[in-house]
């Protein structure tokens, strides 16, 4: 089995914040000499603040899985107590991937520094204590599964129709929905690419499933009606995912532009969101619009969020 790291390609670029703490506990005589300004490599807390500023720099070099990030704002802070140092670092960045281990990293190497300076003169020193505080930004703060929800895939192909070509796109939004986000498929059909069908099946299902899944239609030809029949039945377009859902696929294909899926609400607080008829664009717009569909649902009803 290889090891490899997290991909975070598909993901936003959002601001993204760690604060973690962590303490060396040191003898009487060590603590005195820091207060005291007398041990012979310097001054312990300020050398120990910038070693904390190298180590949240340097944390992608020493841990194989972390991501090379920008790392735009880190404040290491070093206090003597009566038993020794107590570090914090808060690390803030805008990215797509969070920044708890450059913390944590961060106030690893500000204790590590105090020891190396004290090491001549404490056999005793305990580094303990180290744990993150605090985390902001990216999916943690927003995600939701699909569990409890009911959906539909629709796939729309005249050739998955007639039996001429095996529907991967739909069975493989089924996989994801459930495998994935633990969602329930309750329905599932092919249909042509036929306008008036469409508009029929969605309005069949309208508030008795959460959410429809369509795949394919989307694109330019005389026999893509996807949008056009979908535009029809919604009462409100969710413009934001179907805008946010040709952002991340341009990131894989500049095909991706080409697609004019749309999203809406149905009826009461049905969500109906257009799928491309690939694969590959059918695993990367679930996975970006899943974990606020059960958002979206709560305001389309009116709710907010407990």
């Amino acid at each position: 089995m290889g090891f490899k790291p997290v991909d975070v390609s598909g993901k936003f670029e959002t601001i993204r914040t760690a604060k973690a703490e962590g303490k060396i506990y040191l003898s009487p005589e060590s603590v005195k000499m820091i207060k005291e300004g007398k041990v012979p490599k310097g001054d312990v807390l300020l050398a120990s603040q910038m070693a904390g500023l190298l180590g949240t720099k340097r944390t992608a070099d020493i841990l194989p899985f972390c991501h090379n990030i920008m790392i735009d704002h880190v404040v290491v802070d070093t206090q003597l107590q009566e038993d020794g140092v107590y570090v914090t670092a808060e690390v803030k960045c805008v990215g797509r991937t969070g920044v708890e281990m450059e913390a944590l990293t961060a106030v690893s190497a500000a204790l590590l520094n105090v020891y190396d300076m004290l090491k001549a003169f404490d056999k005793n020193m305990v580094i303990s204590d180290i744990k993150l505080l605090s985390k902001r930004g990216g999916k943690s703060d927003w995600a939701e599964d699909l569990e409890g929800l009911k959906c539909a895939v629709i796939t729309l192909s005249d050739t998955c129709y007639r039996g001429e070509a095996e529907d991967r796109s739909g069975k493989t939004a089924i996989d994801i929905i459930q495998n994935e986000f633990g969602g329930e498929v309750v329905h599932y059909k092919v249909l042509p690419d036929d306008k008036d069908m469409i508009v029929q099946e969605l309005k069949n299902l309208t508030d008795k499933v959460d959410v429809i899944f369509t795949t394919g239609g989307t694109g330019f030809s005389k026999r893509d009606v996807t949008p056009e029949a979908t535009k029809e039945v919604i009462r409100k377009e969710m413009i934001g995912f179907s805008e946010a859902m040709r952002i991340v696929g341009i990131k894989f294909t500049p095909k991706s532009l080409l697609s004019r899926g749309v999203c809406g609400i149905l009826g009461d607080a049905t969500v109906v969101v257009n799928l491309p008829g690939s694969t590959g664009g059918v695993k990367d717009n679930i996975r970006l619009v899943a974990p606020l569909l059960k958002h979206a649902i709560r305001m389309a009803k009116g709710e907010k969020k407990h």
